[in-house]
């Protein structure tokens, strides 16, 4: 969830919560309303602990290292080739080096295309593996919400590299626990590692080994 989001909407429960309470104050006996029952939970470790998280993760593996080698293999024909351009470049006639420097232009530019294109694909593919489990857990977490009366429940991970959403929070509040038991999940015996995003596969940086040559 958007932050801005979230610190308007814990802004806007603030606000609404001491408006109930002056009212209370005023009138109780004619505007009492029910307590908000607030829960939270971290759905990142959640799905890290499903038995979907293996499979996922090795897709992924797979699927990296097959773009890595791939990026390696157009890497080394470019080095190669610009090797032996470097080599015969003093014999080659104006017609010959200016269709050996865009080879190599073009090879370079198939290698940062691919690259690009690699990670798309990558992320993509983390969507399409992880978005069923996260339904499955969304609705996990309504039925519990459902069930023990909880008004709002907050995903305590607000993303890699960013500040929690809860900074302090009841322990009895921690709703994680009965999501695991809906999902019929034991972490305790649970051994996948936690699924995150794809990290890079390096392809959309790839470097050449020097800069195209300059016509002499």
């Amino acid at each position: 969830m958007n932050k801005t989001l979230v610190m308007a909407f814990a802004a806007a429960l603030l606000a609404g919560g001491l408006n109930a309470q002056a009212q209370t104050t005023a009138a109780p006996a004619t505007t009492a309303s029910a307590a908000l029952k607030l829960g939270y939970t971290n759905i990142d470790y959640i799905l890290g602990q499903t038995p979907e998280a293996k499979d996922i993760q090795n897709q992924l593996t797979i699927q990296r290292t097959q773009s890595e080698n791939e990026l390696k293999r157009m890497q080394k024909e470019l080095e190669d080739k610009y090797g032996a351009y470097q080599k015969g470049a003093e014999q080659m006639s104006d017609v010959i080096r200016k269709d050996r420097e865009t080879e190599l232009q073009g090879l370079q530019t198939r290698i940062q295309e691919f690259g690009r294109t690699a990670e798309q694909s990558l992320q993509a593919k983390y969507g399409q593996l992880v978005n069923p489990v996260v339904q499955k857990i969304q609705k996990a977490i309504d039925a519990v919400a459902q069930e023990n009366g909880y008004t709002y429940i907050f995903n305590l991970d607000a993303g890699a590299n960013t500040t929690p959403i809860l900074l302090v929070a009841p322990k009895e509040n921690d709703i994680t626990d009965l999501v695991f038991k809906k999902l019929g999940v034991d972490p305790t015996k649970t051994a996948a590692p936690a699924t995150s995003k794809p990290a890079t596969t390096g392809a959309g940086s790839a470097s050449t080994p020097a800069a195209t040559p300059k016509k002499k």
